[in-house]
Parts: C-alpha cells; sequence; structure tokens
C-alpha cells in the first residue's frame, strides 16, 4: 500500500498573529513494505507530517494519498485508513487502561465488530508478533509489567488492528537499553515477518543505521534528504549545521583516516568490527 504526498504544506494558527509554517510544499513516496526512518531536528515538521499520514491533521495545501485515495476528498472514509495506518504516539503505554493485556490488545479488534474467535487470532498473533508469551502474559494486568513489555503490549494493540502501514514516534524513548532493545528487536521482526510498511521517527542516528532501508530528513519544514541511510550518513558536515549528527562509528572512521588508516565508510557496529579486523590483519 503506497504513500504519495504531493506538495504537501502544513500551517498552524492561519491567518493570525501566531500563525506558523510547520511543513513548506513536500512530496515524496513510501512503496509497499519499505522500512522508512524519519529524523530531524525538534521542530523541523516530524510530529507533523506522521499525523497527515492518517488523517489526524489536514493539508494547509497539497495532497495525501494511501492507497490512491486522497485523505481529502470527500468521497474517503477515514475510519477504513485509520485501519490501514497504525500510529503509535510516544509513550503509548499511558493509554493501556484494560484489566488485563488480552483485553487492552482486543480493545481496537472487537471495535471492529469482529466475531470473538477472529478477535482471539488477532490478539494471540499481535502478542507473539511483539515478542511476548501469549500463555504467559494475556491474563496480567498491563500495570505490573516492565516499561518495555508495556510499550510492547500497547504496540501489539496497534498491530491486532492489521494495519498495511505501521508508524512509530520514538518507540524506544525512555526506556533502559534491554527495554530499547526488546523494542527495536520486536519492530524489526515484525516488519520482516509481516512485511508492512514501517515509518520510524527517532532521534538515534544508529537506531536508522541499523534498522532502515531510507532516510527522510526535515529540516525547517523541508525534506532535506530520502535516500539510502549510507547515503545520508556520508554528508556529515551538512546533518551538522542541521543540528543532527551521525552514527558513532563513523566519527570513529573519520578519525581514524585523518590519522592515515585505511578503512572504509561504515554506519553501524558490524561494519565498523569488520573493518577493524581488516585493518589489524593487514598490520
Amino acid at each position: 500500500m503506497p504513500i504519495k504526498v504531493e506538495n504537501l504544506t502544513h500551517v498552524y494558527s492561519e491567518d493570525s498573529v501566531f500563525e506558523r509554517v510547520a511543513i513548506k510544499d513536500i512530496s515524496f513516496e513510501i512503496q509497499d513494505g519499505e522500512f522508512i526512518g524519519l529524523i530531524g531536528h525538534t521542530g523541523s515538521g516530524k510530529s507533523t507530517l506522521i499525523q497527515h499520514l492518517n488523517g489526524l491533521l489536514k493539508p494547509s495545501s497539497g495532497k495525501v494519498f494511501i492507497d490512491g485515495e486522497e485523505l481529502n476528498s470527500k468521497e474517503v472514509q477515514m475510519k477504513k485508513i485509520r485501519q490501514k495506518v497504525g500510529l503509535v504516539f510516544q509513550y503509548p503505554e499511558y493509554q493501556l487502561f484494560e484489566e488485563t493485556v488480552y483485553k487492552d490488545v482486543a480493545f481496537g479488534p472487537r471495535n471492529l465488530k469482529l466475531d470473538e474467535k477472529e478477535v482471539d487470532e488477532r490478539v494471540r498473533k499481535a502478542i507473539e508478533l511483539v515478542g511476548l508469551d501469549f500463555d504467559g502474559i494475556s491474563s496480567v494486568s498491563p500495570f505490573e509489567l516492565s516499561g518495555g513489555q508495556k510499550r510492547r503490549v500497547a504496540i501489539a494493540g496497534v498491530v491486532a488492528m492489521e494495519p498495511k502501514v505501521l508508524i512509530l514516534d520514538e518507540p524506544a524513548s525512555g526506556l533502559d537499553p534491554r527495554g530499547r532493545d526488546e523494542i527495536l528487536n520486536g519492530i524489526k521482526a515484525l516488519h520482516e515477518k509481516q512485511k508492512i510498511t514501517v515509518v520510524l521517527v527517532s532521534h538515534s542516528m544508529e537506531d536508522i543505521a541499523n534498522l532502515v532501508d531510507k532516510v527522510l530528513v526535515m529540516n525547517k519544514g523541508r525534506i532535506a534528504f530520502f535516500d539510502a541511510p549510507r547515503e545520508v550518513f556520508r554528508d556529515v558536515e551538512t546533518l551538522e549545521k542541521m543540528g543532527l549528527g551521525v552514527p558513532q562509528v563513523t566519527y570513529l572512521v573519520r578519525e581514524l583516516r585523518e590519522k592515515g588508516f585505511e578503512v572504509s565508510d561504515c554506519i553501524n557496529i558490524d561494519e565498523a568490527k569488520n573493518e577493524l579486523l581488516k585493518l589489524f590483519k593487514r598490520k
């Protein structure tokens, strides 16, 4: 289910003294099954953009298409669009409210008026897809879980709606290292198993380098880059001028080159390890 954005502009408090242009004339396409990383400095327009992708915000001008349907047309059924595009905001665990994990994950499917057999199948599948043990956790109160587990339950509630597109806004924010790994590994596995389109908003260049197919970089409401991570992270100076950075191993490689070592570009730990092993063998 492709996403197409054409000349999108969004202005907050238009025609008032508080008017602010958040997004200005941006266009791009995301193809079925792609894993996209969305990065940008605070205020760059990331949050505004993702809220257009399931119709929470309407464009001031321009168009957004989901699976060929223009979201701002009179004929479009937003309920169906929001079933196709699942949006997980920061700290989704704050929205947990049911007595058990099962009931919380089942809430969305039941609102679709599905029969109980279908609801049960979706709940089981969603809980397991986010890396949790259904038998061990389904009857437990979500409020007894760790932070990482709570967040995975919240994500499972969206996954149980069986969206074709999953948008996650800083899903690892505020978690300890173990919780971060659990969430990010779960998202990666979900993408690989379900072949759904994923848009991941993150401030972590390491996470982006490790996970995504392409990186969309926002700067002052416009698209600065939309390319493979290796190509984007090659332009260190431009990213730094935007208040961003690159993965730490990329900085390490640059320092090694400045000291005369022959090493290739690296954007993640595994690549850096391989390059260093080659370097030591040559020495």
